[in-house]
């Protein structure tokens, strides 16, 4: 072999470059932006009967209310297409095969809302809404702030720009408020409230028919929650099923006037329990002395 030969290969591994290494890819610093608390919420509970013709505008306009992230639609045994249109509108809908009232559906509405709760958020108060209201559903926004914001537990809707309700029904229930409170309000039955789950609880089980709304302003006043009227503007269309017909206002009636007496009779036993019982702790003190004295 020649020297030529020999010494090509290191010629030509002496021609070549020095290889530099590549250098490594930086990795994109990624930052944790700290995820604002949402705080509580509010949901809106919807109970209807055949309520096609306006449930879809109702449902939205409850979504549309700050602080509203829920919409619940209890479809109270429907004959029509209520529960599709409800959810074709964003709305969550549960359904009773056959109608077991107003009553039984908030009640439900109430479970399934619970039940939706996360675990790591403050418990969702309820937005009470009729059926009926189409796009003025979205006057009752300022219920929600009032609730929310820790002013009241219970926030109930003055509508329809009335000084106080008309009719017998309204006025049993303001005297029934006044006599176990010292404060008349001026629309003791209006429907359309926003309630914390805590004083909704202390309302259960709720009372039946007509009585539901005044039951409960009973029971969250005695048992120590607050409740505001707030004026919103809510018109109603035409008057509601049960003052339609002498028979319905009837009912109406008897249903007030049934919850106020079980809350009244509830209250006086309650009363006079802790009667005696105040009476009695004094004497079993005494009993006890004496019998450490013996």
């Amino acid at each position: 072999m020649s020297a030529a030969e020999g010494s090509a290969p290191e010629s030509a591994a002496a021609a070549e470059p020095p290889r530099t290494p590549k250098p490594r890819a930086r990795r994109p610093r990624t930052r944790q932006i700290p995820v604002a608390d949402p705080g509580p919420s509010v949901a809106a509970l919807i109970v209807a009967h055949d309520q096609a013709r306006r449930i879809a505008a109702t449902v939205r306009a409850a979504l549309a209310i700050p602080g509203v992230d829920l919409v619940l639609v209890v479809d109270d045994g429907s004959t029509d297409n209520t529960l599709d249109l409800a959810r074709r509108a964003g709305a969550v809908v549960v359904r009773h095969s056959h109608i077991r009232g107003r009553t039984a559906a908030v009640e439900t509405g109430a479970s399934v809302i619970a039940m939706r709760d996360e675990p790591d958020r403050p418990q969702r108060a309820i937005l009470l809404l009729d059926p009926n209201l189409g796009h003025f559903a979205i006057g009752a926004a300022p219920l929600v702030p009032a609730v929310l914001e820790g002013v009241c537990d219970l926030a109930v809707a003055l509508t329809d720009q009335q000084a106080n309700a008309p009719g017998l029904p309204a006025k049993i229930a303001r005297t029934a408020v006044d006599n176990a409170t010292g404060w008349s309000p001026r629309q003791p039955l209006s429907r359309i409230r926003c309630i914390t789950r805590e004083a909704l609880e202390v309302a259960m089980p709720l009372a039946r028919g007509a009585g539901l709304e005044a039951a409960m302003t009973l029971d969250v006043l005695h048992a120590g929650f607050t409740i505001t009227e707030v004026e919103c503007e809510i018109r109603h269309k035409g008057p509601s099923i049960e003052d339609r017909t002498p028979v319905g206002r009837a009912n109406r009636y008897r249903e007030v006037l049934t919850a106020v007496s079980a809350r009244r009779i509830r209250t006086r036993m309650s009363t006079t329990r802790a009667a005696v019982g105040h009476r009695l702790r004094p004497h079993r003190g005494e009993a006890s002395t004496t019998r450490e004295d013996a």
